[in-house]
């Protein structure tokens, strides 16, 4: 006795086009350039914002910023204080020593070309203790694409708001009496110094473009 055949399978198989047209074909976007954290530290380091995000507590600031053209521009950002990160950089001060720390700069460099300077005696808790934000997230959405932006909750104008940061650099100015005199005089120092002549200035960090987010000034 025979079995009979199996019928055969007459449902139309997905042809390749079908298939594809279930497929998504946008590319997710790209990441942020990393934000790169040198000078006049021991441990320089390149970070990411998600870097920023899971190492380091993040901070909440409720700003308000009161551009000259469109008025008051309310922002809510998170992400970690800007002294933590770059403490954790070794800054090649003396921390038991206020002179030594307060003679030290933050030079900030954005991926559109915007640049901005601190002192650490801003950030420092002896001095101004301003709660100075690396910021990870705006408003609820994360910036992990955007690049991370620069937060000074306490200015009254958002001048001083950098986005996509590319370049943090950490210096200090040399002077008479200080532990680091004689290698500045040398011009430079064994610490990341400056280029061109000029003791503890930042390099000219040629950057590529990210893209960034409006400035909310």
């Amino acid at each position: 006795m025979t079995r009979p055949s199996p019928s055969p399978d007459l449902s139309p198989s997905p042809s390749p086009s079908s298939s594809a047209s279930h497929v998504s074909r946008v590319s997710p976007p790209p990441p942020a350039v990393p934000l790169l954290l040198g000078g006049e530290v021991e441990r320089p380091v390149s970070l990411t914002v998600a870097d920023l995000r899971e190492r380091w507590e993040q901070h909440r600031a409720d700003v308000v910023f009161h551009c000259a053209t469109n008025g008051p521009r309310h922002h809510v950002f998170e992400g970690p204080l800007l002294r933590e990160v770059v403490d954790a950089a070794k800054p090649a001060f003396d921390a038991r020593r206020r002179k030594d720390r307060s003679r030290f700069l933050l030079a900030v460099t954005g991926g559109d070309g915007h640049h901005t300077v601190l002192s650490w005696a801003e950030l420092d808790a002896d001095f101004g203790n301003v709660p100075v934000l690396l910021a990870t997230a705006m408003d609820g959405e994360r910036l992990d694409t955007a690049g991370s932006q620069l937060v000074v909750p306490s200015d009254h104008c958002g001048a001083r708001y950098i986005s996509a940061i590319t370049n943090v650099w950490v210096g200090g100015i040399a002077g008479g009496g200080s532990r680091d005199s004689g290698s500045d005089r040398r011009g430079g120092n064994s610490r990341g110094g400056g280029r061109g002549g000029h003791p503890g200035a930042p390099p000219a960090a040629v950057t590529p473009q990210p893209p960034t987010r409006a400035t909310p000034t």
